[in-house]
């Protein structure tokens, strides 16, 4: 199984950007998405969960500016991005718990966001 994250990008304050993560390879099911980030200097935090049965989880410095969403058919996961803060930037990587049957989580390769000032 693997992950491809694409979309970042360097982008003005207050701007949008979406991100995308394709899983493929022998997937059974695909349990919970989720989105990390890794600023400079800091330690990768969550930014969003998502679970096959809707449970969504956003943390808090990107609620209501940010919002996941799932394409099934696709395995692919989404993150719009929207009215961006310079705090925003760094790269940011999808997670997902896969079941092939056997369940493990699976890490993208990350995708780098930059939010200019």
């Amino acid at each position: 199984v693997q992950l491809q994250a694409s979309g970042g990008g360097l982008v003005q304050a207050g701007g949008s950007l979406r991100l995308s993560c394709a899983a493929s390879g022998s997937i059974y099911s695909i349990n919970a998405w989720g989105w990390y980030r890794q600023a400079p200097g800091k330690q990768r935090e969550l930014v969003v969960v998502r679970t096959r049965t809707g449970f969504t989880h956003y943390a808090d410095s990107v609620k209501g500016r940010f919002t996941i969403s799932r394409d099934n058919a696709k395995n692919t996961v989404y993150l719009q991005m929207n009215s961006l803060k310079p705090e925003d930037t760094g790269v940011y990587y999808c997670q997902a718990n896969i079941a092939t049957p056997s369940e493990n989580n699976y890490w993208g390769q990350g995708t780098k966001v930059t939010v200019s000032s």
